[in-house]
């Protein structure tokens, strides 16, 4: 039996297929709780194209998919259950350097990336906000 997708994985499909509007799939991120794995005491990120990116997941079934790619399954991986809104207002701008959220990267045609602009992030580190203004 197939599990029911989240609001946010829906919303995701949505702006997949160019259905969807990009403000109602932040504000679905903002809202939603994403599991991010845990990894030395810290929350697991990669680097890619200069940034670093948590990564989250919509639900435990795409957060097994991304532990099966990453260890060899026989021991479960830890995770914390945070408000997406908390990650990018809290902790990508504690990170150092530019940082955005990677949702469900294990998923095929199912990942997201949040990058670190405006909208997303606060201003103050955003990439495309002027550095008087705020910006890394």
């Amino acid at each position: 039996m197939e599990q029911a997708r989240t609001a946010l994985a829906a919303r995701i499909g949505e702006q997949r297929a160019g259905d969807g509007d990009p403000r109602a799939l932040v504000g679905e991120l903002r809202r939603s709780v994403l599991l991010v794995p845990v990894d030395g005491g810290g929350l697991w990120s990669a680097w890619s194209g200069g940034v670093r990116w948590v990564c989250g997941f919509t639900d435990e079934a795409a957060l097994a998919r991304f532990a099966l790619s990453q260890t060899s399954g026989d021991r479960p991986m830890e995770y914390a259950a945070l408000l997406g809104a908390r990650i990018v207002d809290e902790v990508v701008p504690s990170l150092d350097g530019p940082a955005g959220l990677a949702v469900d990267i294990a998923t095929e045609d199912g990942a997201m990336f949040f990058p670190p602009v405006a909208g997303i992030v606060p201003d103050a580190v955003a990439l495309d906000v002027d550095s008087e203004e705020g910006g890394r």
